[in-house]
């Protein structure tokens, strides 16, 4: 597999992929590197037992907490990434998110770049994964320049009903903003298996076919699968990547380039960087691998005991009133969005041994919320790798106070709103979906990994443009902020080649 290109961009999801096509026709040879392969088109995909049951689209792989306990990692090794699986809901950070905010845990630091710098990045990342949505709902709405592409996807029946039970409390709920084909003519058929499922029918924007299929289009992309990058490897000067050292049907090889570009989610870019070398690679300010942050995230489902919920396509509800702060809590608290119908088989993998059949009952009757706030930075959060290189993940929950706090309002406004039994379930360290901040991006070298351009301090030609670079996560679905940050960064390297 040796070669030579201009530039090699190792992983295909929301940052990589997005990277590849914002740079195909600048003349440039580039390479996709992809671990995994082009996820099929069957029946499983919209299957609840052979997604959540089967795991039939996660990796064999385990990794490890810090007390040496090993657990299944909720990432996903296809071309597209985990947006395969996402549940595309493309909101932009908050112009607040930019900036130092106190917490009630501390304080979430202000990053290297304004709302303002990525804003113009936003617009065209909507228009490109064909974000639906409605302006001027949601009060904390960091201002446009440009209206959504698309119109909000509706509310169905019973979830506009509730929307205007909120309103009757004085809230403010919004369309939440989604990355969906549901265009005149196109592909969107509004089932009840979108969230953490595949698309059968292409008809979610994911990285793979909003980005990458496109970008096959030009003569100058090539995409390699089943591709794992094992190592970078410096030359003579260590201030250049000369080479990846991959992996392919168990032969290693290399691939040589002028620029490099890391976007293999934050865990997996941080562990690449420690397998390059001792100490690990543009680790000057030892923190490589360190601020690794998940949202605090609880599943709430919010039941009538004698009213069934006949919502099909659920997500698109969404509540903003407590994210700068809440009643009676001074400090920002985070969001309220709605999840994709939930499946029996789905609270399954929570409650292994409960019956189904009482399960089929409860979440016929559920209207299902995702509550999520911020995880704060600490360099004690960290991914390491152990002796024998299975990644490490040394994880404490921040804010938690905070996190509890929201979770009591939620459950006080799903009851104000005609639903007499709430239930909630906390996750945990396997829920990664969110993962940000093991390369961080900032203006000073002895603070960051990267500059404010996703380059690395100490390596001239190689950058990251995953959600390493989040300095915070905010409390806000990081998707379409990476995909902002990938265009920023292409169009910067395109301008420098």
């Amino acid at each position: 597999m040796a070669g030579f290109y201009d530039i090699v961009i190792i992983g295909t999801g929301a940052g990589g992929g997005t990277l590849g096509y914002a740079l195909q026709g600048t003349g440039a040879r580039i390479l996709l590197l992809e671990r995994g392969s082009f996820l099929p088109q069957e029946a499983q995909n919209w299957d609840p037992g052979a997604v959540f049951l089967e795991n039939r689209y996660k990796p064999d792989e385990v990794w490890e907490s810090a007390n040496g306990s090993t657990f299944r990692p909720g990432v996903h090794y296809w071309v597209g990434g985990n947006t395969k699986v996402y549940g595309a809901a493309l909101p932009r950070l908050r112009r607040e998110d930019f900036e130092a905010l106190e917490h009630e845990g501390g304080t979430s630091p202000a990053w290297p770049i304004s709302y303002e710098d990525l804003e113009p990045y936003y617009v065209q990342g909507e228009s490109i994964y064909k974000v639906h949505g409605r302006a001027g709902e949601d009060p904390t709405d960091p201002p446009r320049s440009a209206p959504f592409p698309f119109p909000e996807v509706p509310h169905e029946q019973q979830v506009e009903a509730l929307s205007h039970a909120f309103s009757r409390q004085g809230l403010h709920p919004y369309h939440l903003p989604m990355g969906i084909d549901l265009r005149d003519g196109g592909r969107c058929i509004r089932c009840n298996t979108c969230d953490a499922y595949p698309c059968k029918v292409f008809a979610k924007s994911d990285s793979d076919i909003c980005c990458v299929r496109p970008a096959l289009q030009s003569p100058d992309v090539t995409l390699k699968t089943g591709v794992w990058a094992r190592r970078l490897i410096a030359d003579a000067s260590t201030r250049r990547i000369a080479a990846v050292e991959v992996k392919h049907n168990g032969v290693l090889s290399t691939i040589r380039a002028g620029t490099f570009v890391v976007a293999c989610g934050a865990v997996n870019s941080a562990a690449l960087f420690l397998r390059s070398t001792d100490g690990g690679l543009a680790n000057s300010s030892g923190l490589v691998g360190r601020n690794y942050m998940v949202h605090n995230n609880t599943v709430l489902l919010a039941l009538h005991p004698t009213r069934r919920n006949r919502t099909t396509y659920q997500k698109t509800l969404a509540i903003n009133d407590f994210y700068l702060h809440g009643p009676g809590w001074p400090y920002p608290m985070g969001n309220l969005q709605m999840i994709g119908k939930v499946k029996a088989a789905m609270l399954k993998t929570m409650r292994p041994g409960w019956p189904t059949a009482p399960l089929e009952v409860f979440v016929r009757r559920s209207m299902d919320w995702w509550v999520m706030s911020e995880d704060l930075p600490c360099e004690d959060n960290r991914i390491s790798l152990t002796s024998r290189g299975r990644i490490r993940v040394c994880w404490t929950p921040t804010n938690m106070a905070t996190h509890r706090a929201l979770v009591r309002e939620a459950r006080r406004i799903m009851k104000r709103a005609g639903y007499p039994f709430v239930f909630t379930e906390r996750m945990g360290i396997t829920t990664n979906s969110h993962q940000c901040g093991t390369l961080r991006f900032g203006n000073d070298p002895g603070t960051s990994v990267l500059d404010p351009w996703c380059r690395t301090h100490d390596v001239d030609n190689l950058y990251v443009v995953d959600s390493s670079f989040f300095p915070s996560s905010a409390a806000m679905n990081p998707a379409l902020t990476i995909i902002a940050q990938a265009l920023r960064v292409g169009e910067r390297i395109a301008a420098e080649a």
